[in-house]
């Protein structure tokens, strides 16, 4: 019985797609968080009014965040272990790749220390609330390297999946990773929403603003 021929041209084609198609998914989450973090870092300049919108965007980016890093991690996982369509892709340039480390102990550390705000409340939290604070500005200032150097590739990667032409070949699976990224999105919603009445001792701006030594200033 003779062994089933393999066309390799085409076995390799479909492995270099799906290398761009990672890369698509990842570079579409980049911009969804930047466009929700756009959203959270606006409440900060007017928190005690937007706690509540704060907390709640907080929450939502949990679950695309995670899937930001899974999608990354996968890449390079991939490409570590010499996978041919990853290793042609090539890696991200050096200094994004020693960032990539602090990038995501900032990132867990500012998500773990807000969701610590939560659970212990205000007026028993002011470590966490320092944690948090310091946990921020370290993030702000890794993030801000980060964006910079993927924010052209992540813009005309999103924008190949938005506008896909008819001879890309990676453009095949756009409608699955439009469906990932929604299903993600709306998990997230999900997870805030469920999440979200726990944190009524924020929300309710009496008690954050007596906590906090804000009651009786002007809003």
């Amino acid at each position: 019985m003779r062994a089933p021929i393999v066309d390799s041209s085409a076995h390799t084609q479909q492995a270099l797609d799906g290398a761009q198609g990672n890369r698509r998914l990842t570079a579409s989450t980049g911009m969804l968080l930047i466009l929700l973090l756009a959203v959270e870092g606006a409440t900060i300049l007017a928190i005690r009014q937007l706690i509540a919108v704060h907390v709640f965007v907080g929450l939502l980016l949990v679950l695309p965040v995670l899937w930001k890093m899974a999608t990354t991690g996968y890449r390079f996982f991939r490409y570590y272990t010499g996978t041919e369509a990853y290793v042609r892709s090539g890696p991200p340039p050096l200094v994004l790749r020693v960032l990539g480390p602090l990038m995501i102990l900032t990132t867990i550390a500012l998500l773990a220390t807000g969701i610590m705000l939560i659970v212990e409340g205000p007026g028993r939290s002011h470590q966490w609330l320092f944690l948090h604070q310091a946990s921020f500005f370290a993030w702000v200032a890794v993030t801000t390297i980060h964006v910079l150097g993927h924010l052209r590739e992540a813009l005309v990667e999103t924008w190949r999946d938005l506008r896909p032409r008819a001879d890309d070949p990676a453009a095949r699976r756009v409608r699955v990773r439009a469906i990932a990224l929604v299903v993600v999105l709306l998990l997230g919603v999900g997870l805030a929403s469920a999440v979200y009445p726990s944190a009524s001792a924020w929300t309710s701006g009496q008690s954050f603003h007596r906590d906090h030594g804000f009651e009786g200033r002007p809003h």
